[in-house]
């Protein structure tokens, strides 16, 4: 399943959170939730669920640290509306494999949180995913933009809920060390380069690269990609109808490698990257005083999370600018996470209802590092400007938008670490003067598991 969806609009309201950063908002007013104290006030019911006084339900995802303890408060809240008892089952990546391995065991979760469309593809092709009920149909209808209702629908029929979503064209930088060294946002590839090596010259290493996690490499690839190759060929190497051999692909590894290819402008070098895991590569940036070691870190809204670790502020301390255009247009890629029940039964339904109404979507907003495609959500629940506006530049997208590439790839090629795009993308980083041997490797990997 892909939907074609037009980016010109997003692009648009997407860049409002540059000129949020370039302004130079704070956070929200003192009435406005503190990060990490969301949650502790319940939303008013909005969707009504069953009784399920008595009844267990087990819920699987890969999340941890901030990111469990937000959702376990969602979960919490179902449980007192319901009677419920809900059990957080963490799970292992791939998640595919690892719910493989509990069904054929026996015992899978009653809903999985799948971070990829591939995902949700699988587990209907497998028999595992059980068709969205017509109560959850119906608060998806009536609260989510067709775009991410189809993203979540295999063959017509619903089976994914769009809880979490993620705008994955950011750049996050210490506006410290900007201003030290008399830097400013930049808004183009060129300037983005010109921006990294003034910054070296002030005796900062620029750019922070989480390269021990491979999937935000592929991110930065799809950035590059999509704003250099434009939507119609981002579609169409998404579904493997052009070969990962096409110049377009070589066009965006060869400007991906005028930052990989430069070890002073990047923290650790490739070496010190490929040890360096996403969240190490938030925290090094916003740690250190004006001696950081990094001054900017790629990646999306989720950020906060991680920067809410450190004693940055954020809109202050730790401002935000979209990923700069390397064509016409700049980049505006999405991803998300999706419920789907495993099993059949009131519970798991009642579940799916819950995560996709604005109760459930606004503990997560207001607990921070969270974005929400619901747009029924009053987005005043949001702990800070920053994040308000990235959550309503999302609304307003509506469907003008493009989802993470190796998220709609089989998991096998763009989901699984050590393995596929991963890998492919980690050697890159290592040796990126080899954009011919990568090509091929890619292209190896997408082929096999197309063919599988």
């Amino acid at each position: 399943m892909r939907t074609t969806l037009r980016t010109g609009r997003a692009a648009t309201v997407f860049a409002a959170i540059g000129a949020l950063a370039l302004a130079g908002c704070g956070s929200g007013g003192d009435d406005e939730p503190a990060p990490g104290d969301g949650g502790s006030k319940a939303p008013a019911a909005s969707v009504r669920l069953p009784g399920l006084e008595g009844e267990k339900l087990q819920v699987a995802a890969v999340w941890s640290g901030p990111e469990q303890e937000n959702f376990t408060k969602v979960l919490d809240e179902f449980e007192k509306r319901t009677g419920a008892e809900v059990t957080f089952v963490p799970a292992q990546d791939p998640i595919v494999n690892f719910l493989g391995t509990k069904i054929a065991g026996g015992s899978p979760p009653d809903v999985a949180m799948l971070p990829q469309v591939g995902a949700i593809r699988q587990a209907v092709e497998r028999g595992w995913a059980k068709p969205a009920g017509p109560e959850a149909t119906a608060q998806l209808t009536k609260n989510y933009a067709k775009g991410w209702q189809d993203l979540g629908a295999v063959d017509g029929t619903q089976y994914g809920v769009y809880y979490k979503a993620a705008n994955k064209s950011l750049v996050w930088y210490n506006d410290t060390v900007f201003e030290n060294a008399g830097a400013s946002a930049p808004a183009t590839w060129k300037d983005f380069l010109s921006t990294a090596e003034t910054i070296s010259a002030s005796g900062v290493t620029p750019v922070s690269v989480a390269g021990a996690d491979g999937w935000t490499l592929t991110d930065w690839f799809e950035n590059v990609y999509l704003s250099q190759a434009g939507p119609e060929k981002y579609d169409r190497l998404a579904r493997h109808e052009i070969p990962w051999t096409d110049p377009s692909v070589k066009d965006a590894l060869t400007t991906l490698g005028q930052l990989f290819g430069n070890a002073s402008l990047i923290a650790g070098g490739a070496d010190g990257a490929l040890q360096t895991e996403f969240p190490a590569s938030v925290t090094q940036t916003f740690t250190g005083g004006d001696q950081p070691k990094g001054a900017m870190v790629f990646e999306g809204d989720f950020v906060t999370v991680n920067i809410a670790q450190t004693d940055a502020e954020i809109g202050k301390d730790a401002k935000v600018f979209p990923f700069p255009a390397v064509g016409a247009e700049p980049p505006v890629v999405t991803g998300g996470d999706a419920a789907v029940a495993l099993k059949d039964g009131k519970g798991a339904q009642a579940l799916l209802t819950f995560l996709a109404s604005p109760d459930a979507a606004a503990i997560s907003a207001a607990a921070g590092g969270f974005i929400s495609p619901n747009k029924a959500l009053d987005t005043s629940v949001y702990p800070n400007d920053v994040q308000r506006d990235i959550a309503e530049a999302l609304i307003a997208a509506g469907d003008d938008f493009r989802f993470d590439m190796s998220d709609q790839m089989p998991q096998s090629f763009g989901g699984t670490p050590g393995k596929g795009e991963w890998k492919a993308l980690q050697d890159f980083l290592k040796n990126p003067k080899d954009v011919a041997g990568t090509q091929r490797a890619l292209e190896s990997e997408a082929a096999k598991a197309y063919r599988d």
